[in-house]
């Protein structure tokens, strides 16, 4: 790999006079590939029905693979796509991935069959993951100026932030009013819009040298990712103890292994182990992923507990999330004010406690708990939260970055979010099948009854569920404060450098 610097259109001393422009058009291809990541969530009942009433005839034990088929091949591929953009071009990966998601949705809202609907939701994470880390690298190099490179990490963060409530309100809505096709049918106009005004706004940016592309390495991470959540989904239906779900979590873990064994040898690796050894950006990457495996199962319990529980429609289990989505929105428009003052470790740190007690005192919830006197309090109190963490991680993950790595380390922060989403929904429905049933057996086998209807025994252990994956939760948004905090020391003087030298912040 050539170390010669990036072959820009933007330079250093040159303020694009389009960059916010550009930002509004990386705004809407960030939100629409978030967002897609929960719109499924709403409509996903919808599309399981029989096909003689507009379903695809989903099997229960299959509703998965319509969140993970996507989220697996959004956060496998990412690394490559991230290596793809840095030597094809950032604007060029950029249009190709929106015009690809574009089709890859339209191919959804189209599905036949179960199977054709699944692989559409891989095709779009294929897609999402060319899309994904050039829209950050573009931000990164069109926002030369720290305290705009901060505000414009702030709209990024919010979006990042705000895409899976979004997704839930614009899936209850279509999905009641239009059809639950539309949840994939909305992708292709978005994405078409994003792609015309993509044209004249955004500026090209590539590293210059030749290319290799380490697809073995693609292969294999995602491979191995693809195995370990399968196997943890297999042992939420057949258990902990069957010796079903172990082979592939052990095949994964394998098969991730050789993966580290190959980018520790190739010439040019889809991931630079440099990057990790890095301590900040470290430190943002596994805040990231505990973010991830703490935060993103709090939607799909909350639309559980508000649509089976509290028997609320689609439209109004979404809409019961926009206190969130403000939230996060005014705690990042804050934090990008803040950031330049007073650095990411502390706005991070606070911002990840408040995520993790907000999530303690969610997982507190009842069957009879109301919305306003417990739901909303806790969920602002942990949108506020992560809105600052997202900020500031997405500012640190970059910091020091050498020029032909931009690429990959924007992708591995995206990587670090959706495989921390993935194995955190897959543990915790863990958690919920095996606590529910747990609660269901000790109350029958109860000297007396405590419950007046199946109904309400039913109710009651679910909820019990809820509240101990929330709890699991709350645990790891509060090791991601830890781990930012003790790793990724770096200060208000240190943000907006581009230092190229391995050295890190004291």
């Amino acid at each position: 790999m050539t170390d010669s610097p990036v072959n820009n259109v933007i330079h250093a001393d040159i303020q694009d006079p389009r960059r916010w422009f550009a930002l509004v058009v990386i705004g809407i291809a960030t939100l629409m590939v978030v967002l897609d990541s929960s719109i499924v969530n709403v409509a996903l009942p919808h599309a399981a029905l029989p096909k003689s009433l507009g379903g695809l005839s989903i099997a229960p034990k299959d509703y998965q693979w319509a969140i993970t088929s996507y989220t697996l091949t959004f956060g496998g591929f990412l690394l490559l796509g991230g290596r793809i953009g840095d030597y094809m071009g950032r604007k060029k990966a950029f249009l190709i991935g929106l015009l690809g998601f574009a089709f890859a949705s339209l191919l959804g809202g189209l599905a036949q069959s179960e199977g054709m609907l699944f692989s559409a939701r891989a095709l779009q994470g294929l897609f999402g993951a060319l899309l994904s880390p050039a829209a950050l690298s573009l931000i990164s190099v069109t926002f030369t100026d720290s305290k705009e490179r901060a505000k414009a990490f702030a709209v990024y963060g919010a979006l990042s932030g705000v895409g899976a409530a979004i997704g839930l309100i614009a899936g209850g809505l279509l999905t009641q009013y239009l059809s639950w096709r539309w949840c994939m049918f909305v992708n292709t106009p978005m994405a078409l819009i994003a792609l015309f005004l993509a044209i004249p706004n955004v500026k090209e940016s590539k590293v210059e040298g030749h290319p290799h592309y380490d697809v073995p390495g693609a292969l294999t991470a995602t491979a191995g990712m693809l195995s370990v959540v399968y196997g943890v989904s297999k042992a939420a239906i057949d258990g902990w103890g069957s010796t079903s779900a172990w082979p592939y979590m052990a095949l994964g873990g394998g098969l991730l292994v050789i993966f580290f064994i190959l980018e520790s040898r190739v010439k040019q690796p889809l991931l630079p182990l440099r990057l990790l050894t890095n301590r900040v950006r470290a430190g943002a990457y596994v805040s990231q992923l505990f973010i991830g495996l703490g935060l993103f199962g709090m939607f799909l319990w909350l639309t559980f507990f508000f649509q089976r529980i509290h028997g609320f429609s689609p439209l109004k289990s979404g809409l019961l999330f926009l206190p969130f989505s403000l939230s996060v929105i005014i705690s990042a428009a804050s934090v990008g004010k803040l950031l330049p003052k007073y650095g990411p470790r502390l706005l991070a740190t606070i911002g990840a406690l408040m995520g993790s007690a907000g999530l303690f005192y969610l997982s507190l919830i009842k069957p009879d708990s109301s919305y306003v006197g417990h739901v909303m309090p806790a969920m602002i109190i942990a949108a506020l939260g992560v809105g600052m963490v997202f900020v500031s991680v997405s500012s640190t993950a970059l910091f020091n970055i050498q020029p032909q790595d931009t690429g990959a380390a924007s992708a591995v922060l995206s990587t670090a979010q959706q495989l921390g989403g993935s194995f955190g929904t897959a543990i915790q429905n863990t958690i919920v099948v095996s606590s529910a049933t747990a609660f269901i057996a000790g109350q029958l086998h109860h000297p007396s009854n405590l419950f007046s209807s199946k109904t309400a025994l039913q109710n009651a252990a679910s909820v019990h569920g809820f509240d101990l994956a929330l709890r699991f939760g709350s645990l790891m948004v509060f090791i991601a404060a830890v781990a930012f905090y003790a790793m990724a020391n770096i200060d208000r003087h240190h943000l907006g450098q581009h230092d190229e030298s391995p050295s890190v912040a004291h």
